[in-house]
Formats: structure tokens, C-alpha cells, sequence
């Protein structure tokens, strides 16, 4: 059973209560009811139940995974877990104490410290920008009253998705439902967040780390994944970057020059914008000469259309490799969520093959030049690159939303 509370992630907080769901998701399954932290733990061990919650910028949410014949329990230990979480002393400080030592290892960790400078700058003046792990100072000042707050004011029936997948019959599936969900408020008290355009495009900018490689993200917006053009630009993203070995920019960086061990793009498709973003690591010395040839594969596949070998194999693989991602109840069950979240209809597994069919190179091409901006990236690197044109790149001092 997959479940997912919309509007209630970390764009609901401000700036002095970041990480607030995030703490919520480490602690509501340690104790419930009549049972402490280790009464429900043991319980979930001694039964073989998977039991968790987590949380991102848009919705908060778990899953629970059980054999049938603990099902009863299990389901009525995440009911308890959401109607009556103790968020005790002891659980929540441990919780804390484990936050912030993630956040003090990943001041030395160049990716983590790329992610929150990316943030920043992408995100600027906008929820997404906070820190959604909370931050030295917010994190110990986030007490069991505002935990109880979140719980009984975020979580409501309205704003609830759930997918059950497994040996349970329809009938049983909504007793479940009821059973597990008919106690929270009708309705969610969540924050309204604005939707909004990433900023800074064109942006260069450099934080120095005194390391041997350069890591890079490169950001600029993406269409929404309800795009009539989200099947045309799948195709064009995997030939251009998410084909790994395959891929336009592994071939001219990695395999014809040896610049990086890997080089990456993505689209990320969120609830109140969407990003497209490219992903690199190289050695200091090639960092400019990298960017520069990512921008070069940018604007090839703009002008020149790709060929009718690339779209072929990358349709197919595209169709072909979906199912291997449903081997179990739980990629059912979160492919099912997923479609929830995103508004698709229950159609969309056979309407997935047909869009993909239906992708032309001319399709391709056009989305690249609707997309596609070379010049107007929003570039980060964290390291000491060279190679880059000084006059043109902001130097970055300090880290936000980490003290």
C-alpha cells in the first residue's frame, strides 16, 4: 500500500521551520498509541511488516508492505502511525541529532553542497529554494506541539492518494482504505504555494572547493508532464543525454575524449514548475571545455535532426524496458501512485506505447527548439574549475539555508 498526501511536502514551509515534514516522516512510525518507540518497532520486526513514511518539496507520504496473513496488523499499526503519533522525547531528539550529522557530512560532500547552491539560485525567492532536510538552526528548534501540528492539520482526506497492489480483493482494498483514513480531517489545512519560472537564466556561477574535479549541474525549464510535447521530448532528452552509453553527450565527452565518467540529463517535473537539468563531473582543467561541448550537443540537436536509426532504437527501448520496472507489487504500487499524482488517466499504460509511437524526428526537433537553450542556462560548479571566462562567472561565498 502506497499512500501520498498532496501539498503537504517542504514548499508548505517557511524559512524558520525547514525541515518540519521531514522530521515528521523520521518520527511518526516511532510509537503510536499505546505503543513507544520500541514496542513499534519490535512489532513491525516480529511480523515482518515494512512500514515507512517520507517527504519531498510536494507531498508527504509512506508505504506499507506486508505478507497477507499480517495484513490486519499491519494496516492498524499505519493507522495508528498517522491518528495517534506520540512523537516522544527521546525518538525525537535521536531523529534530530541524525539530521544534523547528515548536514555536517555534507558540507564536505561537493554534490550535496552543488544540490543547495542549485537550489538556491534555480529556486530563488521560492519555497523550493529551503533546505527540505531543515537546517543547523531550524532543525533543534522544531518541537513535538509543531510535529502533532502537521500531523492533524497537513494530512486530510482531501489531499490523499493511495494504490494497493497485491492479494486483496477490491471490496476488501476500500475496507482497508476506510479503515486506515476515515479518521483524518475532512479537509487539509496546507499552505498555498505559487507556481513559478526557474530563475537565472544565463547564469554562471562557481563556489570553490579545493578539490581534483569540478561537479556541474546545468538547469534551465522543462514542460509540464501533461505537455502534449512530453512524448517528442522524452525521445530528444534520452538521445541527447538519458541514453548512457548510447547517448549523444556520453559519445562526444566520455567515449571520443575521456573528459568525465559520466554525464546525465533529466527532467524533473514538479508540482509548481519543471526543470530540465544536466548533471557532470570532470577534472578542473576541463570544466569550461565540457560546458562548451554540452552546449555544442544542445545546439546540434536543435538544428540537425536526429536520425531514423536514434529514434527507432530509443522508442523501442523506451517501450520495451517499461515493464522490467513493474517486477514487483511495489513498482506497481507506485507507478499506480504515481499516475494519481499526476493527474494520468487509467489509460496510461496503453497510451504511453502509442504516444512513444507516434514521436517523428520533426517532432524531435521541434521540441528541442522550443526547449532547448543553450545560452540560457542557469550553470553551478563546485570545485575550481578553469577554463571559463571569469569576467562572466558570479563567485559563490557562502551556502544558503545550511546554518
Amino acid at each position: 500500500l502506497h499512500f501520498a498526501f498532496e501539498n503537504a511536502g517542504s514548499a508548505g514551509e517557511s524559512a524558520e521551520n525547514q525541515g518540519l515534514a521531514r522530521l515528521a516522516s523520521n518520527t511518526m512510525d516511532e510509537g503510536a498509541g499505546d505503543l513507544d518507540s520500541d514496542a513499534f518497532q519490535e512489532e513491525l520486526r516480529r511480523k515482518v511488516i515494512t512500514l515507512r513514511f517520507g517527504s519531498d518539496r510536494d507531498m508527504f507520504g509512506g508505504v506499507v508492505q506486508t505478507r497477507s496473513e499480517t495484513s490486519e496488523r499491519a494496516f492498524e499499526l499505519l493507522r495508528l502511525a498517522l491518528n495517534e503519533p506520540r512523537f516522544d522525547e527521546a525518538p525525537v531528539e535521536r531523529m534530530k541529532a541524525a539530521n544534523l550529522s547528515r548536514i555536517k557530512s555534507g558540507l564536505s560532500n561537493p554534490n550535496w553542497v552543488l544540490a543547495r547552491l542549485v537550489n538556491d539560485k534555480v529556486f530563488e525567492g521560492h519555497p523550493y529554494a529551503l533546505n527540505s532536510g531543515g537546517t543547523l538552526s531550524t532543525l533543534p528548534s522544531i518541537t513535538a506541539e509543531d510535529l502533532r501540528e502537521f500531523a492533524t492539520t497537513c494530512l486530510g482526506q482531501d489531499n490523499l492518494h493511495v494504490a494497493i497492489v497485491g492479494d486483496i480483493t477490491p471490496q476488501r482494498a476500500k475496507e482497508v482504505v476506510d479503515s486506515i483514513f476515515a479518521s483524518l480531517p475532512k479537509e487539509a489545512k496546507v499552505p498555498e504555494v505559487e507556481d513559478f519560472q526557474p530563475q537565472n537564466p544565463g547564469m554562471t556561477a562557481m563556489f570553490n572547493v579545493a578539490i581534483p574535479q569540478t561537479v556541474i549541474q546545468a538547469v534551465q525549464p522543462a514542460p509540464p508532464r501533461d505537455s502534449e510535447d512530453y512524448y517528442a521530448y522524452t525521445v530528444m532528452n534520452y538521445v541527447l543525454g538519458a541514453g548512457g552509453f548510447g547517448s549523444r553527450l556520453t559519445k562526444e565527452i566520455r567515449e571520443a575524449r575521456g573528459l568525465t565518467y559520466g554525464i546525465y540529463t533529466y527532467p524533473q517535473y514538479m508540482k509548481h514548475t519543471n526543470i530540465f537539468t544536466l548533471s557532470v563531473a570532470t577534472a578542473n582543467e576541463s570544466a569550461g571545455e565540457v560546458m562548451d561541448l554540452a552546449r555544442a550537443e544542445m545546439e546540434r540537436i536543435r538544428e540537425e535532426p536526429i536520425t531514423q536509426k536514434e529514434l527507432e532504437e530509443t522508442v523501442s527501448y523506451l517501450i520495451g524496458s517499461f515493464p522490467l520496472t513493474l517486477s514487483s507489487t511495489g513498482s506497481i504500487a507506485e507507478l499506480l501512485l504515481s499516475m494519481q499524482l499526476d493527474d494520468l488517466s487509467a489509460d496510461y499504460i496503453n497510451e504511453r506505447r502509442a504516444g512513444f509511437k507516434a514521436v517523428t524526428i520533426e517532432d524531435v526537433r521541434r521540441t528541442a527548439q522550443e526547449y532547448l537553450h543553450p545560452d540560457q542556462l542557469t550553470v553551478i560548479m563546485v570545485g575550481q574549475p578553469q577554463g571559463l571566462d571569469l569576467n562572466n562567472v558570479i563567485q559563490l561565498k557562502e551556502l544558503p539555508n545550511v546554518e
